[in-house]
């Protein structure tokens, strides 16, 4: 069928996902490619100290990104979407969301950028023998007990962005269990919250008396390809403000980011694994078997389909580059040169691959907010060299480069050196690597591995989150994940791949132990508020 017909006959499948700082909606065919796109800007706020999204701007951010792409079909085949095979929703993962039982939000929406639960997550990760990130869902609800918040004794359920709105469109209190093990951990034998944790957490706080137990506060765990609910009147009014939606389209389980770019990149199945590089990063290599021990470095999670996953996760990774990169668009323009935003970042890209694979002894801290896997409780952007390194445009792009995977070799390191976890794939996705071959090459460095990029990577999470839309609907012969995704939307393609060099290793190498020494001076810049 062409495009319009797939619209027309409402086959096609709708992935939307809320990003950092961008909404994005694709809409794909039969066949698993996009045929249309819509997108909507958007900023988290700090409000009272903590990164927050307004429940307003969420949902205006909804409709207006579902507003552009209805445009976007209209422009390009005439039609109107009235109905859709499937859809799914995605978001960040963690974070904390509370309501009530009226179904009111108690606090402002808590997002994974917030390091306040540093004791919370100590006691937590104590108690359970486990690592407990900052950012975990489960760290937020006790350091909010912790602090004696009142809200918690009016909790009726708690939740992630994504499972927010998929309740809030389809009646259902569900979650994606790769979602899912970001608020609390996953037993993999299991495939559900772990029953011990949760015992061992309502004994924790029952001195306090609260009116629930943690199991019944969850949202109910989903695998990929689960019956997750369908679009309720309502929602479709709330999705599609122009009323041509109609009710009763499948909804997939709702997954978190990491979830969908293991889908978007072919890496859900053991010996497999992804790299996301955007305002924040996060490898996830799918493992073979547990760890030895807990790591501080490095969360738990699943894939969308149950398997154990290896994710460092950083919450700094190209927001600094990005904000250096625009003070040479502005020296363009104040010298009166056209800007354009891809030539002047394949320019300053490319020329850092000519700089000294050291850097030239030029150290950045990428850090706009805390960075919890190298203990920093806030963010202080800083460029630090002594008068003796070699300060070239070439070696300062490159340090920042380097700077927005520092924190990530740190903990990839420990699986790959430590650990012995052996992975046959990597394949890199998001801002990072659109400029041809840059990103992997300096990410190839920081770990020691060949990256791949494949073309359709930089499609993202939503279209991660519409091909779980399609597993839903279109798996007729039952096939696992894994394979569903190679036979019926790869086909064996596993993109362009580039090795990395001993002297780029080497060099990367010697540039991290410079960025660990420095660490102190990025503390001292947060101790005293500078």
């Amino acid at each position: 069928m062409t495009p319009k017909e797939t619209i027309q006959q409402g086959k096609a499948i709708l992935g939307i996902e809320f990003g950092s700082t961008r909404i994005k909606a694709v809409l794909i065919d039969e066949a698993n490619i996009p045929i249309a796109q819509g997108s909507h800007e958007w900023e988290n706020q700090l409000v009272d100290g903590l990164w927050t999204y307004s429940i307003d701007a969420i949902w205006y951010g909804l409709q207006d990104c579902y507003a552009d792409l209805r445009k976007d079909v209209l422009s390009h085949y005439d039609c109107e979407i009235e109905t859709l095979s499937a859809i799914g929703f995605s978001a960040m993962m963690h974070g904390y969301m509370a309501f009530n039982k009226e179904e009111k939000i108690l606090v402002p929406f808590r997002t994974w950028r917030n390091t306040n639960t540093g004791k919370a997550a100590a006691e937590l990760s104590e108690l359970f023998v486990y690592n407990i990130p900052l950012r975990w869902s489960i760290s937020h609800l006790y350091q909010c007990i912790l602090d004696n918040e009142e809200h918690v004794s009016d909790i009726d359920f708690i939740t992630t962005l994504a499972g927010y709105i998929h309740w809030q469109v389809t009646g259902e209190k569900v979650l994606g269990i790769g979602d899912a093990s970001g608020m609390i951990p996953i037993d993999p034998k299991t495939r559900n919250y772990d029953a011990t944790m949760v015992e061992k957490f309502n004994k924790l706080v029952a001195p306090k008396g609260y009116p629930w137990k943690l199991e019944d506060i969850l949202p109910k765990v989903l695998i990929a390809g689960e019956n997750a609910g369908f679009l309720t009147p309502e929602g479709a009014g709330r999705l599609d403000i122009s009323g041509h939606l109609k009710a009763g389209i499948p909804v997939c389980p709702p997954e978190g980011d990491a979830g969908t770019g293991m889908v978007a990149t072919n890496a859900v199945k053991q010996r497999t694994g992804n790299v996301s590089a955007g305002t924040s990063s996060f490898s996830m290599i799918v493992l073979e078997k547990e760890l030895s021990k807990p790591y501080e470095m490095i969360d738990m999670v699943t894939t969308p389909d149950g398997s154990l996953v290896a994710m460092v996760h950083c919450n700094n990774c190209t927001s600094d580059l990005n904000a250096w990169v625009n003070i040479f668009k502005q020296y363009n323009e104040l010298m009166g040169i056209p800007v354009d935003m891809n030539e002047i970042y394949g320019k300053l890209y490319n020329n850092a691959l000519t700089g000294d694979t050291d850097c030239g002894g030029l150290i950045a801290y990428n850090y706009f907010s805390g960075e919890p896997v190298t203990g920093l409780s806030e963010g202080r952007p800083l460029f630090v060299r002594s008068s003796t390194d070699k300060f070239t445009l070439a070696n300062f792009m490159r340090a920042n480069l380097y700077a927005s995977v520092g924190v990530l070799k740190m903990g990839n390191d420990i699986l790959f050196n430590e650990e012995k976890v052996k992975v046959e794939r990597i394949t890199g996705h998001g801002g990072l690597f659109k400029t041809r071959g840059v990103g992997q090459r300096v990410l190839a460095a920081a770990i020691n591995s060949p990256i791949s990029v494949m073309e359709t990577a930089g499609e993202g999470g939503a279209w991660g989150i519409a091909l779980l839309g399609a597993y839903l609907v279109n798996n007729s012969e039952a096939k696992p994940l894994s394979g569903w995704l190679e036979d019926c939307v790869f086909a064996g393609n596993t993109g362009e791949e580039i090795s990395p060099t001993a002297e780029d290793v080497a060099g990367f190498n010697s540039w991290i132990e410079n960025y660990k020494r420095g660490l102190a001076i990025e503390q001292a810049a947060v101790t005293n508020k500078q």
